[in-house]
């Protein structure tokens, strides 16, 4: 295994850490505080080709593959944890979706204009009263000629209102059949589809999360991914690629809590010495950063297999599962080194404290997670 940084991941890194420290370092506690989506940065993005990372370059992509993915994610989320979240459920979940499933028109059509972030992608999966539960989804699309009529709702869906283009998950079939739905491709501005209430959030404030209406929307067959009664176990592979995406999200949390912690824990003097010198603040930057290592590593194992188009659903829950709960553990104790400070909006580690949550949450509970990895070792 080769743990050095490659050409591109320092070119991305180095690029990302230039552009955020005009672009994003000066403009994050306003977006927090004001909860602003900043969608002319994704498209700053776009014509950096962050948003299209994974595209292959014949549709207008960068052609990278997911260890060049996973250090972008990570370095945006050092920077501000709601921009890597919306680049990667931009690229991972719609943009990825469109890429696994769609016919070649479908490609041609959309892939291009997602990949420079002309599009802004959403995906909609999660429902009110179906989170965990998708297979109950209540959503519904019947058949009407050449058309599908949808009806019903998704919520916490990323870029749910700013979104471009969705593919939105619906049933066609039987409540409870894995078999029993679609993906649809459906733009903004098709009657009927339109976005609905924002979440007020306690973190990643600055993504956003709103709810996706559909009342009688009428969408042309043609707008299909896949075939019929495909869109359950499609999203279930998009996941398990999407899942690296939350790892790479945590790990670049976590990462960042460490650094301005080591900075703070030089700089910061009690009793006459830095606060460093003391060995309840130096053993938690060891735990920290031993945690941090454990999680990268799992991370780019799943990211490695995925390069090689293997299977990764053991691999990508395992690092999704343990990455957001070191994200959570280590911006935790970020706040505890700065002690007061910590818990003022002053200093960046409260961010990283609140955002760090949703990677527990998001594509996957940590308890879905576990039963995802339990599944696995027991086959």
């Amino acid at each position: 295994m080769n743990f050095e940084l490659n050409e591109n991941q320092a070119m991305i890194a180095k690029m990302i850490r230039d552009f955020g420290a005009k672009e994003i370092t000066p403009f994050r506690k306003e977006w927090d505080d004001k909860q602003i989506f900043p969608l002319e940065l994704f498209k700053k993005l776009g014509h950096l080709g962050l948003m299209g990372v994974l595209v292959p370059t014949e549709y207008g992509g960068s052609g990278f593959g997911y260890f060049e993915y996973v250090t972008a994610i990570a370095e945006l989320s050092k920077l501000d944890p709601s921009v890597g979240l919306s680049m990667a459920a931009h690229n991972s979940l719609c943009t990825n979706h469109i890429l696994m499933f769609g016919n070649e028109a479908q490609k041609q059509k959309y892939i291009p204009k997602l990949a420079t972030c002309e599009l802004l992608g959403a995906w909609g999966l999660t429902e009110p009263n179906t989170g965990s539960d998708a297979g109950n989804m209540r959503t519904v699309a019947v058949k009407e000629g050449d058309h599908y009529i949808i009806n019903g709702a998704k919520n916490f869906i990323t870029h749910g209102i700013s979104g471009d283009v969705a593919v939105v998950i619906a049933r066609t079939g039987e409540i409870g059949d894995s078999h029993g739905m679609t993906a649809f491709v459906v733009e903004k501005g098709t009657p009927g589809f339109k976005g609905g209430r924002k979440e007020d959030k306690l973190g990643m404030r600055a993504s956003e999360t709103a709810e996706m209406i559909f009342e009688d929307c009428r969408v042309h067959e043609s707008q299909i991914l896949g075939e019929v009664g495909d869109g359950f176990i499609q999203s279930m592979k998009v996941l398990d690629g999407g899942r690296i995406s939350i790892a790479a999200l945590s790990l670049g949390i976590a990462e960042g809590a460490l650094e301005a912690s080591i900075q703070y824990s030089k700089e910061r003097h009690q009793f006459n010495k830095p606060i460093n010198s003391f060995q309840g603040i130096s053993f938690k930057l060891a735990d920290m950063a031993t945690q941090i290592e454990a999680a990268k590593l799992l991370t780019f194992k799943a990211a490695a297999l995925k390069n090689k188009g293997q299977k990764v659903t053991l691999e990508g829950a395992q690092a999704k599962y343990y990455a957001s709960e070191v994200a959570v553990s280590v911006s935790n104790e970020a706040v505890q080194i700065f002690g007061g400070y910590g818990f003022t909006k002053d200093y960046p580690v409260e961010k990283y404290y609140r955002d760090s949550k949703l990677c527990t949450i998001g594509e996957g509970t940590s308890e879905i997670q576990k039963i995802v990895i339990a599944r696995e070792v027991l086959r």
